[in-house]
């Protein structure tokens, strides 16, 4: 049987619209082992359209997707803070699969040009994208009310109890995991890797560093006293964002290369996709326990009754009407947005500011999320080089007189002090100028704990190691 052809070419298959690449080889070569069994060229023509690439998805045009902007700016570093955050954005909701964003009060860039800011909330089309829940995977805060219990003596078995810092807690301190959570890691493709198991034991209990903290208050409600944390998944969480970047620029490289690579995607539908949706509740789970570590414990030293308590995250991914809505330092503000959601949530200010009990509104303007925190105007470094005229301690007393502000390791860490972050007066003001959130109480401080100036982890292995 004579075929049409007995040579296809690389001309050929070019005219064909096969693109250079790994399978312009493979099809070339079963292209010709078709002919030689006597195949007809349109017959190895419709075999080969398997071997083309599926079309990439390309960016949208710079400005094309408008966002949502629930921020006011009135002095020089508002507006240059603003104009950052807008510049992030705007490359941000270039990426394929994102339909709509929204920036908040709190909203300050974090990172290179294009990733999502904190405060920032973009929602994408059956894409789970972890580089903007961040690698501080479910970073949130709980709050436990007591009801009889004095602030300090909360504040003093709190500190008894708890740890801030790189690493876990040593051997003899730690909590314990629970068995039907742990199998459930060990389930799962993505935290089935032995060293997040290992620190999902240690990490357990632990606060970590920079913003986190350890807060004791008064309500100004009930008049009792309540203790909020702050942190999120530690190394459990950074390890799976760690392999989830990876696993997304795979897909990022082939479905549409010219997106930025910290905005690369895993497809919900996808196999991977779903497996990476069910680690992230599986480590949703494990930063709920390590908040009720803390606060049990603190219980049970202090000898107080323990009454309300509540948590919500901040870092994280929702499903809500098709849409994967992820929130970088943005609030949930909706009901029912998880099964374990109470209404109320909480938005930390500064050390020395109240921590705001709120009702949210569902916002459209603002995806139905509400702010965080604070925020900041500028990074951590240029705040110490404005504060360099004045010491550490001189900050410390013009900032929190009066208050019961304790650092894990002594050292004083003068970025996480009050001038630090935006004016909470004016991030107050804001959400509810942009209707975010009703405030129901006020958590007046008392002091909190955090862990302060502390050494690099990676300068102590080196000293250790000499």
């Amino acid at each position: 049987m004579e075929t049409e052809t007995e040579k296809l070419t690389s001309d050929m298959l070019a005219t064909w619209g096969h693109l250079p690449g790994k399978a312009f080889g493979a099809a070339l070569r079963d292209g010709q082992d078709a002919l030689d069994r006597g195949e007809s060229l349109e017959a190895v023509r419709q075999m080969l359209e398997a071997y083309k690439p599926a079309p990439t998805l390309p960016l949208a045009a710079s400005g094309e997707k408008p966002f949502h902007v629930n921020l006011d700016a009135e002095s020089a570093d508002e507006k240059a803070n603003l104009e950052a955050v807008l510049h992030h954005m705007t490359e941000l909701m270039r990426t394929p699969t994102i339909e709509a964003g929204a920036i908040m009060p709190d909203a300050c860039p974090a990172g290179p040009l294009g990733t999502i800011p904190v405060g920032g909330v973009v929602a994408a089309r059956n894409a789970i994208h972890p580089g903007m829940h961040s690698a501080d995977i479910c970073c949130s805060v709980m709050m436990t009310e007591f009801q009889d219990a004095d602030p300090k003596a909360v504040l003093d078995a709190a500190q008894s109890v708890t740890h801030f810092g790189a690493g876990g807690r040593p051997n003899g301190q730690r909590f314990t995991m629970s068995t039907s959570l742990f199998d459930k890691f060990r389930e799962n493709r993505f935290l089935s890797n032995p060293k997040i198991l290992r620190m999902a034991q240690e990490h357990l209990g632990t606060h970590g560093d920079g913003n986190h903290f350890l807060f004791v208050g008064v309500s100004r409600k009930t008049g009792r006293t309540a203790m909020v944390t702050h942190h999120g998944s530690r190394g459990p969480g950074a390890g799976l964002y760690k392999i989830g970047i990876n696993v997304a620029d795979k897909f990022r490289r082939k479905l549409s290369p010219k997106t930025l690579k910290q905005n690369g995607w895993i497809p919900a539908d996808s196999e991977e996709g779903v497996a990476y949706w069910e680690a992230l509740q599986l480590i949703r789970k494990w930063t709920k326990a390590n908040h009720n570590a803390i606060h049990q414990a603190t219980v049970e030293v202090s000898g107080a009754a323990a009454g309300d308590r509540f948590w919500n995250e901040h870092n994280f991914v929702f499903e809500r009407d098709g849409l994967f809505y992820h929130g970088k330092g943005a609030t949930p503000a909706w009901d029912g947005y998880a099964a374990d959601a109470t209404g109320l949530t909480l938005i930390p200010l500064n050390m020395a500011e109240p921590v705001l009990v709120v009702r949210g509104k569902d916002a459209g303007h603002a995806l139905g999320f509400s702010p965080h925190g604070a925020g900041r105007n500028y990074s951590r470094s240029e705040h110490k080089r404005r504060s360099s005229a004045r010491t550490p301690e001189e900050m410390l007393k013009a900032e929190t007189d009066g208050l019961d502000i304790r650092f894990f390791e002594d050292g004083i860490d003068i970025s996480e002090l009050p001038s630090g972050y935006k004016k909470a007066d004016a991030v107050v003001a804001q959400i509810e100028k942009y209707g975010l959130a009703d405030i129901e109480d006020y958590i007046d401080p008392y002091g909190c704990i955090m862990a302060g100036d502390m050494e690099p982890f990676w300068k102590k292995r080196k000293d250790a190691r000499r």
